[in-house]
């Protein structure tokens, strides 16, 4: 670098000063990195008269030493393999540094186990990522890559990510996609967790796919029972103990829970979980239990690093930050649950509808999310006068980083803790209606209608 210009490109793209293990090659690095940074040319005098305005030209032994460089060099077309062994070295070093400090935490009792695990991962981690860069790819070979996919996809559903079991969600998202963070808000008691705890149903019990639910609000056994609720379609007094079960009700529940109770779903529901544990339990999660959709109840109960405790908008913003580096870490999609703040319920003399700026705590929640979705309930707050049984609820898609934006109304059954497509909901409330039919009368259903289907 010191007597080739037409290298020092490659050289700056490829290496860092940790590349060098000699602390006077780093200084002498550092000096040059500083004059590229200043669009200025590198020589022996630049880059003396840089280490001079650094106060470092004496730490590395004088002038003499970049004229001792320059004459101890071999051939400049060689450079390419000349860094492959400086980043191998510096790997090499950084393994060896981060397996020292895991020996010493390993032996020491007062460190958390899961977070020994946490940190051990992630230094290692850490010591591959850091020095392995991905090379520019011409847009030919990423349009072949592109073109495969979508000649995969053509026998597929048309999901290519984890389906929400709600057909028009579907339609918009195409499925959780991977490495995906996406923000679930509403205000409290609109249905956040309820909504969460469907779309965690529906992918493992329909579509066996493994989930894990993080609750730092409710516990495991509450979480279990609104499941069990909105799965046997009894009423929630009875499943709570309040009302006794009949008979049949028992061998109706136990029937109807036999799919739920072999779905890969996983519950966790330490409270207060910080974000290193989380870190932790989520990598393991995704290696032994192939998980592949993760869901956080809620974002602003996790605790975010220490050092940031007392300062509540940058703890939630490293959380938020950590989520979706998590996320892009385990390519799975994470569904992270939110608070609105109280200028939504200020708005109600308006239409009282959730916006991005109500995110509460944290406006880098609405920069990390790839997508946000809001529950509004115009009937919860007052803004609807439409009668009990027949309140819409709208699924409002405020951000899609990849995709459309827009509002989809489906209903809310408090009694099932269930949300459903409208579609659903009509039909299922027609057909009840005709199989109450008084008169005894034979009931018919249109030939182009729903009811119709035989998967109906």
């Amino acid at each position: 670098m010191l007597i080739e210009p037409s290298i020092i490109d490659e050289a700056m793209e490829e290496l860092r000063p940790s590349c060098f293990y000699d602390p006077v090659h780093r200084m002498i690095f550092e000096a040059m990195t500083a004059l590229t940074n200043e669009h200025a040319a590198i020589d022996i005098i630049t880059v003396s008269t840089k280490l001079t305005a650094l106060g470092n030209l004496e730490a590395i032994g004088g002038p003499v030493t970049l004229v001792n460089l320059s004459q101890k060099i071999g051939a400049a077309a060689n450079i390419e393999y000349y860094i492959r062994i400086l980043k191998q070295k510096n790997i090499q070093r950084e393994l060896i540094s981060a397996s020292h400090r895991i020996l010493k935490d390993s032996y020491d009792e007062s460190v958390n186990v899961d977070d020994l695990i946490d940190t051990a991962q992630s230094q290692i981690y850490d010591a591959i990522q850091d020095n392995t860069r991905k090379d520019v790819q011409e847009v030919g070979s990423l349009i072949n890559t592109a073109l495969n996919d979508i000649q995969e996809m053509q026998g597929r559903t048309g999901l290519n990510g984890v389906p929400s079991g709600f057909p028009s969600l579907d339609r918009i998202t195409m499925g959780w996609q991977p490495s995906d963070l996406i923000i679930l808000a509403a205000r409290p008691s609109v249905g956040k967790t309820a909504f969460s705890l469907n779309l965690a149903r529906n992918a493992a019990v329909d579509h066996n796919i493994p989930v894990a639910v993080f609750s730092l609000e409710m516990s495991a056994i509450q979480l279990v029972k609104r499941l069990m609720t909105s799965e046997s379609g009894l009423p929630a007094d009875k499943i709570k103990g309040g009302v006794p079960l009949e008979t049949y009700e028992w061998q109706q529940l136990e029937m109807t829970l036999s799919n739920l109770s072999k779905a890969p779903l996983y519950i966790d529901d330490t409270p207060s979980l910080p974000l290193t544990e989380f870190r932790s339990k989520a990598k393991r999660l995704v290696k032994q239990k192939k998980v592949r959709l993760i869901i956080v109840d809620y974002l602003q109960l996790m605790q975010g690093p220490a050092d940031l405790r007392g300062m509540r908008e940058q703890e939630v913003a490293a959380i938020s930050r950590s989520l979706k580096a998590t996320a892009k870490e385990l390519n799975v999609p994470i569904i992270a649950l939110s608070q609105l703040s109280r200028q939504a319920v200020q708005r109600e003399k308006g239409n009282g509808k959730p916006m991005l700026s109500d995110l509460r705590e944290s406006g880098s929640i609405e920069q990390d999310a790839d997508m946000v979705l809001f529950i509004h309930r115009p009937d919860f707050l007052g803004l609807s006068e439409t009668p009990e049984g027949r309140e819409t609820t709208y699924i409002i898609i405020a951000k899609h980083r990849n995709g459309e934006t827009g509002e989809l109304p489906m209903r809310f059954k408090a009694e099932r803790v269930k949300f459903v497509e409208n579609e659903e909901t009509l039909t299922s409330e027609y057909k009840a209606s005709a199989m109450n039919n008084d008169l005894g009368a034979p009931v018919s259903f249109p030939d182009d209608g729903p009811y119709n289907n035989p998967d109906f």
